[in-house]
């Protein structure tokens, strides 16, 4: 009897452990900035409220050692929900069965509808593995009073027009341009939009799934338009001593006029710069080229080891509402995955939902998150390389198009 007494004892404890566990919902967030990071724990204190059998236990990491952590939890002690990006970053894990299937949540939740235009970055393989939180336009944040002190009368709009800015404020002893190329995917934001604006949507989407080389002469004609900025000395010194975060105060300060960056970035600008700052469609380069852009689209995902898919579910269901999904946008800078969702009041933002919706030559997601992980590190690195040192173009391009045949078996 006591042998039974114990094992009821230990049962009931066993269980109420397991029960406990269940409603322990653990989050890890990627931020950047505090106002990111104060958005977020907004909202999880309101699902909170609303699921009081819950409690979230968030781990916020910055979104740089985030980047470097993430494999590590999908493949091991995994979280219950992790936020990331879509596209091919998203498939990287999803092929490699890290990420849970999220194609009943989407039936369930009426996702199709309320996410229809962002189901296929949030897809592999015809099954969903994200729920779309938001995303962001790319564009050049410029401080009006800058332009107004050199003769700029108007934004940019040709590459021409747009040299001659940055030839202006070069002679006034401004910098025209701050790239936190610390953070290497900020250069490739560069790479992306020179070769959108020279060579196109289509021939771009090719050279990111592995089937041109990095050595075809249209490859080069983007960095060597790249080269003239740097020739001429556009950019701010140093710029790989400088990540995203240290650069931001150059541009804030006054000490350089313009910036390649999402729309992500203006909640965070301090509020005198921002009254002086705006910000438009990278510049045409070929008029025959119909212009294409930079559309980044964020998500939520439930790893495949996540002990609470039950609530992990339910709190992407509360992030997917569209009064809750505007929420986040509005407290982000961004725009909102939710198509019922309300939209931002923020300008910058106002700005970017306009550049994306006249597009007329395609949208990309981004250069990291259209290409294999390990091609994107090959390519961002050898971007730091030609920053370093542009004389040295023949020889990255080489190197980078014998990575290329490695990784995709190319003769």
């Amino acid at each position: 009897m006591k042998r039974l007494l114990v094992l009821s004892i230990l049962g009931v404890t066993l269980s109420c452990i397991s029960v406990a566990n269940a409603g322990t919902l653990q989050l890890n967030i990627a931020f950047k900035g505090a106002e990111t990071r104060a958005v977020w724990e907004r909202l999880i204190q309101e699902f909170q409220k609303t699921n009081p059998d819950v409690t979230p236990k968030v781990a916020f990491v910055e979104e740089e050692a985030y980047k470097v952590q993430l494999p590590g939890w999908l493949s091991s002690v995994a979280p219950d929900v992790i936020n990331w990006h879509e596209g091919e970053r998203m498939a990287y894990y999803a092929k490699r069965g890290l990420l849970e299937d999220l194609s009943s949540d989407w039936q369930k939740n009426n996702w199709d509808v309320l996410f229809a235009s962002l189901k296929t970055p949030s897809s592999f393989n015809g099954k969903q593995y994200a729920m779309p939180t938001q995303y962001f336009a790319w564009g050049i944040y410029y401080r009006k009073d800058l332009f107004e002190k050199v003769g700029i009368k108007e934004e940019p709009k040709t590459w021409e027009e747009f040299l001659d800015a940055c030839k202006k404020l070069k002679a006034a002893g401004i910098a025209p341009i701050a790239v936190g190329g610390r953070d290497s995917w900020t250069l490739a934001a560069w790479f992306d939009y020179l070769d959108l604006r020279i060579n196109g949507y289509e021939f771009h989407m090719q050279l990111m799934k592995g089937d041109i080389a990095y050595t075809d002469a249209r490859v080069k004609k983007v960095y060597n338009a790249w080269k003239t900025l740097i020739d001429n000395k556009y950019f701010i010194d140093n710029p790989l001593s400088y990540s995203l975060d240290s650069v931001q105060p150059i541009y804030s300060q006054g000490h350089a006029a313009m910036m390649l960056m999402g729309t992500f970035l203006s909640p965070g600008l301090p509020p005198n710069t921002k009254l002086q700052t705006g910000f438009f469609r990278f510049p045409t380069i070929d008029p025959k080229i119909a212009p294409a852009e930079d559309g980044s689209v964020e998500c939520l995902n439930i790893p495949a080891r996540a002990a609470n898919k039950a609530d992990a579910r339910k709190f992407l269901a509360f992030i997917g509402r569209s009064d809750i999904n505007g929420e986040l946008a509005k407290g982000l800078g961004t725009l909102p995955a939710n198509n019922q969702a309300a939209m931002p009041e923020d300008p910058v933002a106002k700005i970017g939902f306009r550049i994306l919706s006249k597009t007329t030559g395609g949208v990309a997601q981004f250069y990291d998150r259209d290409m294999t992980k390990e091609m994107a590190d090959e390519g961002m690195k050898g971007m730091q390389r030609f920053i370093t040192d542009p004389s040295k173009l023949d020889v990255i391009l080489g190197d980078l198009e014998k990575t290329r045949k490695r990784i995709y078996n190319k003769s």
